[in-house]
């Protein structure tokens, strides 16, 4: 009886699999790396820090502010037209007073920009009634005074 001694070496065909065959490489462009101001959204492009931030400020003070005029506890409906108003507001500031672009406030709100366009132009329209204009006029004033006045100067 004739006994093979164990080869180190596999055999033909496992041989051919084991051989690495030439990969294709193709060129690709790397993206930039985003810097460390910025961050994701899980609803659009990266968006820079300062502008999603300042969106999210404007609208926290535009909703302490309308709790603050409010007199009665609000119902189901109105507590939703309330937050819409609110939002609509945040936008119609962050656009006017923070000179912040329509498609940074849209991705900030996890909105369109014509969606954002449209607020501008219903807050603009409300502001024919005396009330609503004196209560846009103090949200204003007070984001002025927590963000300064556009462009880094101050409001005189």
């Amino acid at each position: 009886m004739h006994i093979d001694k164990p080869s180190h070496h596999p055999p033909p065909k496992i041989r051919r699999m084991l051989v690495p065959r030439p990969v294709e490489t193709k060129s690709v462009s790397v993206p930039p790396v985003p810097s460390a101001l910025t961050i994701p959204e899980p609803w659009g492009p990266v968006l820079p820090v300062a502008a999603h931030l300042r969106c999210r400020v404007v609208r926290q003070l535009t909703a302490e502010m309308v709790m603050l005029v409010g007199e009665r506890v609000p119902l189901r409906r109105d507590r939703r037209r309330t937050s819409c108003h609110v939002r609509q507001i945040s936008m119609y500031v962050c656009h006017v007073v923070l000179q912040i672009s329509l498609t940074d406030i849209g991705h900030a709100f996890g909105r369109d920009r014509t969606t954002v366009s449209h607020a501008c132009n219903v807050v603009e329209d409300r502001r024919d009634d005396t009330a609503f204009d004196e209560f846009v006029s103090s949200v204003e004033r007070v984001i002025t005074s927590v963000f300064g006045a556009p462009g880094g100067r101050e409001h005189e």
